[in-house]
C-alpha cells in the first residue's frame, strides 16, 4: 500500500534529522493518512478513501467529496478518485440532460 494521499497525490518527503553538535541523518517525513468513509452527494453512495487530514479539512472547505472531485486536478487523483469523479460527471450530465 503505497504512502500517497488518493485526492491531494501528498507522498513521503525526505529530509535530515540534524543532532546538537551538527551531524546529520536521512530521514523521511511521512503524510498524516487517515482511512475515512466520504459520501458522494450527486452518486448517494460513500467512498473509503486513504487520505491525507490536509485534504480532508479541504474537502469539508469546499463543501464535500463532489465539489472537491470537481475542481481537482486529474493528474493529482488516483485511478480510485479519477473512477470517482468520472462517474460524478456522467450521473450529473444525466440530471441535466
Amino acid at each position: 500500500m503505497a504512502r500517497r494521499c488518493e485526492l491531494t497525490g501528498k507522498g513521503p518527503m525526505t529530509g535530515n534529522n540534524v543532532s546538537h553538535a551538527n551531524n546529520r541523518t536521512k530521514r523521511r517525513f511521512l503524510p498524516n493518512l487517515n482511512e475515512v468513509t466520504l459520501m458522494s452527494d450527486t452518486l448517494g453512495r460513500s467512498f473509503r478513501l486513504r487520505i491525507s487530514a490536509a485534504a480532508l479539512r479541504t474537502v469539508d472547505h469546499r463543501g464535500g467529496l463532489d465539489a472537491f472531485l470537481l475542481k481537482a486536478k486529474d493528474t493529482e487523483l488516483s485511478s480510485n478518485a479519477l473512477k470517482i469523479k468520472k462517474d460524478i460527471l456522467k450521473a450529473r450530465a444525466e440530471t441535466a440532460a
